[in-house]
């Protein structure tokens, strides 16, 4: 069973009286994450969104990562098969 003390505490907290309290500390904080807009329900929008695109293409920054990736997965992927072509013909190194 719940003592009364403890179901007016909750009451009060719930109504938010000790809100002021609780904030004082995060006040003294200084960051980005402090006091930020939630951007959840946004993403949420943006990524059940059908429109056509797959999921890592949809935000703006997608360019930013993808690109430099498939740069290095196809240079990679290149370098790799050039040198498989040439132990084919006896070539050990690339030089």
């Amino acid at each position: 069973m719940v003592t009364p003390t403890a179901i007016r505490m909750m009451q009060a907290t719930r109504a938010g009286m000790f809100r002021a309290a609780q904030r004082a500390p995060a006040q003294a904080k200084s960051g980005p994450l402090v006091y930020r807009e939630n951007r959840v329900p946004y993403y949420q929008r943006l990524f059940q969104n059908h429109d056509g695109k797959r999921q890592w293409r949809k935000t703006n920054r997608s360019p930013y990562l993808l690109y430099p990736y498939y740069t290095i997965l196809l240079g990679s992927f290149t370098f790799s098969v050039v040198g498989m072509v040439r132990l084919l013909f006896g070539h050990k190194s690339i030089w």
